[in-house]
């Protein structure tokens, strides 16, 4: 890695970090409807900081809102149990990298530290050039 200094590094990255919420909100604005009308907690996934939800997927963690959720740095280490990290990366990039959609069984972490497990259905999408992940949760225990 080539460091020119400091603050050129803080520009690339502020750029990209700007990119990547452009991302999400453009997404958000074409998948609004479903987000809205679905019954399903469902969750996009760009990266660790650029991610969305629905009402119901954000109840199901134990977050009041969407944006309380979204505003969380994180995902793996924060929201899933270690019994299913490695099922739901490898899912991931699964439909990431080969564009195959996959349903698993996760334990999720909520945030007042209980568990609770369900089903994932995993579908790759792109949108504007990147490929994303959108999850819809089923049987929910």
């Amino acid at each position: 890695m080539i460091e020119i200094n400091q603050n050129i590094k803080v520009i690339i990255m502020s750029q990209n970090d700007k990119h990547h919420q452009e991302i999400v909100n453009g997404l958000f604005n074409q998948m609004k409807q479903i987000l809205d009308e679905s019954k399903q907690p469902i969750y996009i996934y760009l990266d660790d900081n650029h991610k969305m939800c629905n009402q119901q997927f954000a109840t199901f963690l134990g977050y009041k809102s969407p944006q309380e959720w979204a505003k969380t740095p994180g995902f793996l280490d924060l929201y899933v149990d270690e019994s299913s990290r490695e099922t739901v990366a490898a899912a991931y990039w699964n439909a990431a990298d080969s564009f195959n959609a996959s349903t698993i069984e996760v334990t999720w972490k909520k945030k007042d530290g209980t568990t609770k497990t369900s089903k994932v259905i995993m579908v790759p999408m792109t949108f504007e050039g990147h490929i994303l992940v959108v999850h819809f949760l089923t049987n929910v225990k």
